[in-house]
């Protein structure tokens, strides 16, 4: 079991979440795992720097194993170009960026450059393209495609790994991940109710994906009592109430608030766990490892990150003989 940290950039400014990775890594956990947004969900949150930018500094400052989400269906990042940012990360830090998870993307990231937003199923389909392009350049093949959404002439990476990161695929649904044992290295998605937890990895491991890496963002929100747990949980992250299939389409910040207004403090539970003690986390993170994910990268949605760090230190990791 690898017990990581997830680094939200829709929270904080690049150079804070700079100093919050150095802090993980003191606290004893064993790698980071980062978001990768053009905007944040909340106009609450108010960040979202550049993931592949601030990669190259975290890994510098660092010496955690890394894994990142990423969207190669030709929006933001043509996957030519999202190969060339992975593949030169990887050559100066060897083996440290363990894996990328590949999703078919969110409207609120994708939609500002102007090359619309497609339904489900096309998105779906623009994945498996953009993935295999992804592998096929960082196995160092000249790549030529002619795809009615994604082209390439001749694309190659000359600067590449000895060993590339593995390329996961990212869901939310059970049947989305059905779609991705084929093709992906892994999974990743985020802590749902157990029953839909194990729907997911076993949807995922029927579909070709037995003995592949199964990854978990374990979202909590932690404070010293149960009441700032909440009002945190609510503050921050009452996007998490609103269902997949509407989440990929809404288009800004403004849009998820409007979403997510009715929320109110007291149904945050049902979305996000409220951890005060480490008795608490250790047996979620039980109920993670029980549905067959073997790593779990915990995002404390409170803004108290050094709390958090020194809570993880003392209550958690020491249990677990974890700590550094």
């Amino acid at each position: 079991m690898l017990i990581g940290y997830h680094a939200s950039h829709e929270q904080y400014a690049p150079s804070e979440l700079l100093d919050y990775v150095q802090a993980a890594e003191r606290a004893g956990f064993q790698a980071v795992m980062t978001s990768d947004h053009l905007a944040p969900w909340s106009e609450r949150q108010g960040n979202s720097g550049n993931n592949w930018a601030w990669l190259g500094a975290a890994m510098a400052k660092t010496s955690l194993p890394f894994g990142s989400l990423a969207i190669p269906g030709g929006w933001r990042y043509h996957p030519v170009v999202l190969a060339h940012l992975v593949a030169t990360l990887s050559e100066m830090f060897p083996e440290r960026l363990r894996w990328i998870a590949l999703g078919s993307g969110e409207a609120l990231n994708e939609h500002a450059v102007g090359r619309g937003w497609p339904e489900k199923s096309e998105r779906n389909h623009r994945l498996k393209v953009g993935a295999g392009i992804v592998r096929a350049l960082m196995a160092g093949e000249t790549v030529t495609l002619e795809h009615p959404q994604m082209q390439t002439e001749q694309a190659r990476i000359w600067s590449r790994p000895e060993t590339p990161p593995l390329l996961l695929g990212a869901a939310l649904t059970k049947p989305t991940a059905s779609l991705l044992g084929e093709w992906a290295d892994g999974l990743v998605t985020v802590k749902k109710p157990a029953d839909e937890m194990k729907q997911i990895s076993e949807a995922f491991r029927a579909s070709g994906g037995r003995g592949k890496t199964l990854a978990l963002q374990l979202q909590v929100s932690w404070a010293p009592t149960l009441d700032e747990a909440r009002t945190a949980a609510w503050h921050e992250w009452r996007n998490a109430a609103i269902k997949p299939d509407v989440l990929a389409e809404l288009r800004s910040p403004s849009e998820f608030d409007a979403a997510s207004r009715d929320v109110t403090p007291h149904e945050m539970e049902k979305f996000i766990p409220l951890i005060t003690r480490g008795d608490e986390l250790l047996d979620l993170v039980e109920e993670c490892t029980s549905c067959g994910f073997d790593e779990i990268y915990i995002h404390n949605v409170s803004r108290d990150q050094l709390g958090f760090m020194n809570f993880m230190a003392e209550q958690v990791f020491r249990k677990l003989n974890l700590s550094q």
